[in-house]
């Protein structure tokens, strides 16, 4: 009987059918990025607000004020007596009622001096210029509230997390097309119910359970193009990055277009109901159903791909070779039990870790400049392309490892050398940092496709959904990180990134080589991989070792 790779390669390895297959697919990840970093817009801080003192509706109705008169007679007390104040935070410990003199309501206050005005801290009585711009005006994440705008995004990483965990083992369990298909459907209900939240609390519930879904759309569509390619093609996981980076770069167009948050939330929420219609033309992937059992509905489609290529299969594949694995539920102890997979499952943990962390620091830290927010967030998506053409150009000539290893540790050593670079040189410091960007952008980039090649298929969406998940483990830690360090010392973070990255650097070398070689199907498989990559090492030491005695 033929084996999946053999069949895969008669029926064509990258023919029409996986093109338009990946063509669809590649529209995931701009969705994806589109939530992924719409907090941006979605919790811009409001130019303009001030607390509004109890009473001041009920008095601006009676006095016929505007609300800008209403703001100057709250505010400019404050502005004239006390300078630290400007009205945001604190208001006049005062009370108008229906005594109060419209002409002037706070000659109650006359006998304090301009500098001895009695404050009070704001609670809940906000008033902005334009109250559903961002989450922060409708939920009121001002002031001492607002920790919980970035408790909003540490939410949706753990969602991520748990969708990770969850729906990743549910694609090995039940297939990839199906929890796809769900996800998509829950992605786009909870985004919407996320639209219209009534509350604070409300909203953080169903955006963790968006990122649940959104996390499975993502993981599951990247393997299912991997599995449905050749070995020489699966280097099209690296283009699916640039298609997040496409959304990356759309997002700004939209929130400048969109008003509200509401609105730029339904915007990015919607379209995940038009991947429904993938039922019809995505199929599930064969390599999965073949290590299901299902070599007759594998061999159908097989069949379906070679007649959309343009070609036809051999009349004796009527079988293909199926895995001798036993089928079982995916753990986390299958991921360590044996030496080969252990050590890919440990290195790839803490490279999706130093990725994430490193690479959300830098964004963070270089968005702390002001200006054009919509231009900036454009052009700091613009700077990832190169990313993805520079692993284009090199990955398939000289493999995964090196590439990955390298723009790691230049990543590190970019991030060192900004954090000594003297502050009186702005623009060398911005550029080397970009640098440092443009570097752990490779490397993430790299990681998805070295993770997918290094499991075999029982384990393969289990495998890259439990170590991605250490990503959005590292999503949470890197604003709490990079502020606190800061406060220490301002490049402290550059140097923990630095460290980080130049050990993930090293850690990536120890993995073997998958260039050109098929996915493997079973745990042997990748044990074989290993330790063939082991005895390649040895083979060059002992050369190099005959060779010094020459």
């Amino acid at each position: 009987m033929p084996t999946f790779d053999e069949v895969l390669k008669e029926a064509g390895e990258f023919g029409r059918f996986q093109k338009r297959v990946f063509f669809l697919l590649c529209q995931t990840g701009v969705i994806f990025s589109f939530l992924f970093t719409s907090v941006v817009f979605l919790g811009q801080t409001p130019d303009s607000y001030w607390c509004r003192i109890p009473g001041a509706v009920e008095l601006s109705e009676r006095c016929g004020w505007t609300l800008e008169e209403e703001r100057n007679f709250t505010v400019l007390p404050l502005c004239l007596g006390n300078v630290s104040s400007r009205g945001e935070c604190e208001r006049l410990d005062i009370v108008w009622d229906s005594s109060v003199s419209c002409s002037n309501p706070l000659a109650r206050s006359s006998n304090h001096s301009a500098g001895n005005l009695p404050l009070t801290t704001c609670h809940n009585n906000w008033v902005y210029k334009h109250p559903h711009s961002s989450i922060v005006s409708e939920y009121n994440l001002v002031c001492g509230n607002a920790w919980m705008l970035d408790l909003s995004q540490a939410i949706l990483n753990l969602g991520f997390l748990a969708g990770a965990f969850t729906l990743g083992y549910a694609a090995d369990r039940y297939g990839r097309i199906l929890i796809y298909l769900l996800s998509c459907l829950g992605a786009g209900i909870c985004g919407i119910i996320v639209a219209f939240a009534p509350n604070f609390i409300v909203f953080l519930i169903f955006r963790f359970l968006q990122g649940v879904f959104a996390k499975g759309t993502w993981m599951t569509c990247y393997v299912i193009v991997t599995e449905i390619v050749g070995s020489d093609q699966r280097i099209i996981g690296i283009v699916i990055q640039m298609f997040f980076t496409l959304g990356v770069m759309i997002l700004p167009g939209i929130a400048y277009l969109v008003p509200t948050w509401q609105g730029i939330q339904l915007a990015i929420s919607l379209p995940n109901f038009l991947f429904l219609l993938y039922y019809w033309v995505v199929p599930e992937s064969p390599r999965w159903l073949l290590t299901r059992k299902k070599g007759e509905e594998a061999l159908k489609i097989m069949h379906n791909i070679a007649k959309h290529n343009g070609k036809s299969l051999s009349p004796h594949y009527s079988e293909i070779t199926i895995s001798n694995e036993e089928v079982s539920s995916s753990s986390f102890l299958d991921l360590v039990r044996t030496p080969g997979m252990r050590r890919n499952t440990l290195i790839l943990m803490y490279a999706w870790f130093t990725s994430a962390l490193t690479y959300q620091g830098l964004v963070m830290r270089l968005g702390i400049v002001g200006g054009n927010l919509y231009l900036q967030f454009f052009i700091s998506g613009a700077v990832e392309l190169p990313a993805a053409l520079l692993i284009l150009a090199t990955i398939e000539r000289i493999g995964r490892r090196l590439p990955f290893g390298i723009s790691n540790i230049v990543a590190g050593i970019a991030c060192l050398i900004t954090a000594f670079l003297p502050e009186d040189i702005p623009w060398l410091k911005t550029t080397v940092a970009t640098l440092g960007r443009l570097a752990i952008t490779m490397a993430f980039e790299i990681v998805y496709l070295v993770n997918t090649e290094l499991y075999p298929t029982t384990l393969r969406n289990f495998g890259v959904s439990l170590c991605s998940s250490l990503c959005d483990l590292g999503g949470v830690i890197a604003p709490f990180l990079l502020f606190r360090l800061a406060a220490i010392w301002l490049e402290l973070p550059l140097i923990i990134f630095s460290i980080l990255a130049v050990v993930c650097g090293v850690l990536v070398l120890l993995l073997p080589e998958t260039k050109g070689i098929s996915l493997p199907e079973t745990v042997e498989d990748v044990e074989q991989l290993s330790s063939h990559f082991v005895k390649c090492g040895k083979k060059l030491k002992h050369q190099d070792t005959s060779s010094s005695y020459i």
